[in-house]
């Protein structure tokens, strides 16, 4: 009987473990890092990821034998920086092709194979993965079914400027987002043209010093 409770709790323990392991959070390191981690789903013998910031190229990552290939001088950026962008080079049966806008990295993408490509999928849609605040909106779990995304998306560039960050649930046999869950604002930014900044309405409700009653003056005697 006591060998029989044992096993059942040892059963429970190894059950909520795995649970509890399942559901630990693990960090999108940046979107270079997610990028790299692409599988393309095409028949492709050779893929380079290459990264352009201020004239110069940098290639993040190689795959297959390396071909010779023509620099380009535009491409996509996933988060905005000055003079910055990537694209990408891939041979399919014998013939170069390059991706420099944002959208061509649907198709190249393919099938969601793992977390990174679900995450870009998701920035691909409009979300973000944020990179300065990644507890809230760069992270994700898994189960046997599902990834758990934890983004961020710009929901306002007006008065104030605002990021709110979201749970996505994507299944991770179809690549489809069956849960969207919007989880509130993480930033809210005011700039100096923004009229509806709290801190101005407070000063411009502040009572002006009201003016002393005036004296009246003091009659001489005769």
């Amino acid at each position: 009987m006591v060998r029989y409770q044992n096993r059942i709790f040892l059963s429970v323990f190894l059950f909520l473990g795995i649970t509890v392991f399942s559901q630990t959070k693990k960090k999108f390191s940046s979107v270079e890092g997610v990028l790299a981690r692409v599988i393309p789903n095409d028949k492709i013998d050779f893929w380079t990821l290459i990264h352009n910031s201020y004239g110069k190229n940098r290639e993040v990552r190689i795959s297959g034998t390396k071909k010779d290939y023509v620099p380009q001088f535009s491409g996509f950026n996933l988060s905005p920086a000055e003079d910055s962008f990537y694209y990408i080079v891939y041979s399919s049966v014998g013939k170069l092709n390059y991706i420099t806008e944002i959208k061509d990295l649907k198709d190249f993408l393919g099938k969601i194979d793992n977390a990174d490509e679900a995450a870009l999928s998701a920035v691909l849609d409009g979300y973000m993965i944020d990179e300065q605040f990644v507890d809230v909106a760069a992270n994700y779990y898994e189960d046997k079914d599902n990834y758990y995304l934890d983004l961020g998306k710009v929901t306002s560039k007006e008065c104030p400027y605002q990021k709110n960050h979201f749970t996505l649930t994507v299944n991770k046999s179809t690549g489809i987002v069956s849960n969207v869950k919007d989880n509130g604002t993480y930033i809210e930014l005011y700039k100096k043209n923004c009229t509806n900044n709290p801190r101005l309405l407070k000063i411009e409700k502040k009572e002006e010093p009201k003016d002393e009653p005036k004296k009246k003056p003091v009659k001489k005697r005769k």
